[in-house]
């Protein structure tokens, strides 16, 4: 072989679209294992032929897929338990309004209840952005058991509560845990898998949160089963949701991985593959610790803020359905009892809408029409629900009432995992998307508080007054989301006619040029 033919097979080779194929050159027949498969005896026996250089592709191919399921039997199945356990502690509180709380804490006030329920997420909004920069600073593994710690313990001390004070004390310290924990969870996912990967198992995890909804109210349906207990049933609600909490924090500190480049439960050959991986299309930070231009990036972005206020909107109806659907359904005409297992069809449809629509996302790669659909769908739910009538209604208008319900709690949880994964997919750095990822809780969960206001019985049983705000803020939600998805395709369209169309395989540096690195295109 000539030494141009060798430049030309050494150009090939580097624009290769499959990155790091030197993992695999000492795994296969009539190759030499070397570090460097760009030498030139290797090029000049066998490992320059196209039929090697496919070889190698497919064996990448095939060991980043056992890498990706090696990851995700470790990952999710621990992250998963996590967040269903972090929504049961912290969504409890309407199921136990039913079961006797109100009246023997909160002294039968409406007022008690939703300062109970906003106390969590004042602590939530104010320690988020410091919580998932802690994850950046020192390790989202250990930021995120220990946050679980902190929340399940919190959540186990509601059952000891006697004043309304105490019950305050113990849902601030909640939130605390969780500010730890929210984020970072969704910050630590994107360590390990890739912008098309993300989205379904972000899905994935924060079904957990529906999965919670069914639980809690087939644990509360249970409880209320019980009869005369020598404990009051919300008290044994809150043990039986939070003791088991307790235990799964232990577990996960001890067994939970950090990143790649740390994880004892990968080999040499996978970490370095990993590395490879989510090298395409960005710079890879093997360590903890902050860069400051990346904070300062998010910090000054108007898209932060638009996409923590588009988040506050669906945040509105989330905690609309945690505070008050069992309150909702009640009103339906159901015993405080059948009520609570009344709310787990909503759950149950919820959580399989949205797994479905991140997949398709995923492959798509489209999160803005997804998440303009899923608005829609809160818009339909929330109008049934201002349509019709649960005094003097006939069986019909119940019957939509309730389709009413499931559509907003579909709304509610399906939105929330795929704008998570677009503001994760369009932040350059980690430090940067950090940064990104609280603000939707900052920003995005101040509509939180308002919806723990929202509902007050005063209002019942059609609450016209909290289901047309949740309707104004669907509609202002969806529009965000069609606006954002056509800048995103115009400043693209802008880039490619500035740049050419970026090339597949290109490591960009964006820990220095962050979204602005050359190359760099935002998700739609």
């Amino acid at each position: 072989m000539d030494k141009r033919e060798l430049a030309m097979r050494r150009l090939e080779l580097a624009e290769s679209p499959a990155p790091s194929l030197q993992i695999f050159s000492s795994t296969l027949p009539g190759t030499q294992a070397q570090v460097d498969p760009l030498g030139e005896h290797q090029l000049e026996d066998s490992a320059c032929s196209l039929d090697t250089v496919l070889r190698l592709r497919a064996a990448r191919a095939t060991a980043e897929m056992r890498l990706v399921r090696k990851q995700d039997a470790v990952i999710l199945p621990m992250a998963l338990l996590l967040y269903l356990a972090s929504h049961l502690d912290r969504s409890n509180l309407g199921s136990a309004r039913l079961q006797g709380l109100d009246v023997q804490v909160l002294n039968n006030s409406d007022t008690a209840y939703s300062i109970a329920l906003s106390c969590f997420f004042v602590t939530y909004i104010i320690l988020s952005i410091p919580g998932t920069l802690l994850g950046k600073a020192i390790d989202a593994a250990t930021c995120i058991s220990s946050g679980a710690l902190v929340w399940s313990i919190a959540a186990t001390c509601q059952a000891a509560a006697r004043t309304p004070y105490g019950l305050y004390t113990a849902r601030c310290f909640v939130g605390v845990g969780e500010a730890m924990f929210g984020q970072v969870m969704a910050f630590h996912l994107s360590l390990w898998y890739t912008k098309p990967e993300l989205s379904k198992r972000v899905s994935l995890v924060l079904s957990g949160g529906a999965l919670a909804g069914a639980f809690s109210g087939l644990i509360a349906y249970g409880i209320g089963r019980l009869g005369q207990t020598a404990i009051q049933p919300w008290r044994i609600l809150f043990l039986m949701e939070g003791l088991p909490s307790v235990l799964l924090a232990i577990v996960v500190f001890f067994c939970y991985p950090s990143r790649p480049s740390k994880s004892q439960f990968l080999t040499e050959a996978e970490r370095a593959l990993s590395r490879a991986r989510m090298n395409d299309q960005s710079t890879y930070e093997a360590t903890s610790g902050i860069k400051w231009n990346g904070v300062r990036r998010a910090l000054f972005d108007w898209k932060t803020y638009t996409f923590a206020i588009m988040y506050s909107c669906m945040n509105l109806t989330l905690g609309s359905v945690a505070g008050f659907l069992p309150t909702i359904i009640r009103d339906l005409g159901y015993t405080a009892t059948d009520a609570q297992l009344w709310t787990i069809p909503p759950y149950l449809v919820a959580l399989g809408t949205t797994f479905a629509l991140s997949s398709v996302s995923d492959r798509t790669q489209s999160r803005g029409v997804a998440t303009a659909g899923v608005f829609l769908i809160g818009i339909a739910g929330w109008s049934v629900l201002l349509g019709t009538r649960a005094v003097n209604a006939s069986n019909s208008q119940f019957e939509l009432r309730y389709v009413g319900c499931i559509l907003v709690v579909t709304a509610a949880y399906g939105a929330i995992p795929l704008i998570i994964a677009w503001v994760t997919a369009n932040t350059g750095s980690e430090s940067q998307r950090a940064i990104g990822l609280g603000m939707l809780n900052t920003v995005g969960q101040c509509l939180s508080i308002v919806a723990a206001f929202a509902f007050p019985s005063r209002q019942g049983p059609d609450y016209r007054e909290g289901i047309t705000l949740n309707l104004a803020f669907q509609g202002l939600g969806f529009t965000i989301a069609v606006c954002l998805t056509m800048f995103f395709r115009m400043e693209n369209r802008r880039r490619d006619t500035i740049e050419g169309t970026p090339k597949t395989g290109v490591t960009l540096n964006t820990i220095q040029e962050l979204d602005f690195a050359p190359g760099f295109r935002y998700t739609v």
